[in-house]
């Protein structure tokens, strides 16, 4: 039986017309690239080299032999392809990292239709802010981040691939029982209730081209802390719709805030094509959007 490794070697000093050259590009020592094309020979029982200047071309035997080499080991490698693939979607792992509010909304539909299709492939969540998900997905330790920026720009571009999912409106989130303009600046002397550095800054910049600075009273993070905060009248806050469909307090009333929308991202690292868990992945997650 011919050894796949030596017909590699032999479509190696074809294609590239030298045992330099082939050694090179396979990473061996000449002395290990003549050795195998040395049994090759006495395997097939034929001179497949033969002498010419300096250098080495194939005989009529070899060349016949190479174009043939080079079909199987072109089937071989497309199979495993193939078959990590398909492996690689009846079992492992695949990696998300999410923002909360996404965590709360689509991403589980998205898991729902991962495990229907693939029920065989694990499904590992983190919840964190995208500049954490981002660096987590250039450290190798997620397979997809799902992120989002306040203004048009991709979200990042350091190496990633990134797919727009959806545009994300933000609410003004008063008090139900106060009637309540929805204009941001009738507020310009009420108390606010803000979030991350991220969100504050949003918020910092829409208020500051309403023409005022406003007046933080409370800080969380917590959806749902904050709008019980609001519907008690200790505040007002500015919530993307995404956090206001993962909860909606009974009691506060939500007017949509024009030119202020969030733009939610799935990014993967690198160029296409993807591992086949992250691409499926990706498809959940633009199908449950």
């Amino acid at each position: 039986m011919l050894d796949v490794v030596r017909l590699r070697v032999l479509v190696a000093v074809a294609r590239t017309g030298s045992l330099t050259a082939a050694a090179k590009e396979l990473h061996y020592s000449q002395p290990s690239i003549s050795h195998h094309l040395a049994r090759l020979e006495a395997e097939t029982g034929a001179r497949l080299l033969q002498r010419a200047g300096r250098g080495v071309r194939l005989t009529e035997t070899g060349r016949l032999l190479a174009e043939r080499a080079a079909d199987i080991i072109g089937r071989l490698d497309a199979t495993e392809e193939e078959l990590a693939a398909h492996v690689g979607l009846r079992s492992g792992r695949v990696r998300l990292a999410a923002f909360p509010s996404a965590l709360g909304t689509f991403v589980p539909r998205a898991a729902m239709r991962l495990a229907r299709d693939h029920p065989g492939l694990r499904l590992h969540l983190t919840e964190t802010e995208p500049p954490e998900a981002l660096r987590l997905l250039r450290a190798g330790r997620v397979d997809v981040a799902v992120v989002f920026r306040y203004d048009d720009t991709a979200p990042d571009d350091g190496g990633n691939t990134t797919v727009h999912l959806l545009d994300d409106p933000s609410y003004l989130v008063t008090a139900a029982a106060e009637a309540q303009p929805g204009e941001l600046a009738a507020h310009a002397h009420s108390p606010w209730i803000a979030g991350c550095d991220r969100c504050r800054s949003h918020l910092l910049d829409l208020c500051a081209k309403a023409g005022f600075v406003p007046r933080i009273s409370f800080t969380s993070d917590d959806i749902v802390a904050v709008q019980a905060l609001v519907a008690a009248g200790l505040g007002l806050t500015l919530l993307p719709g995404l956090a206001l469909r993962a909860h909606r307090h009974p009691d506060v009333r939500a007017s949509e805030v024009p030119g202020s929308t969030r733009h939610v991202y799935a990014a993967l690292h690198g160029d296409p094509p993807h591992p086949p868990a992250a691409e499926a992945l990706l498809a959940a997650l633009r199908d449950a959007v």
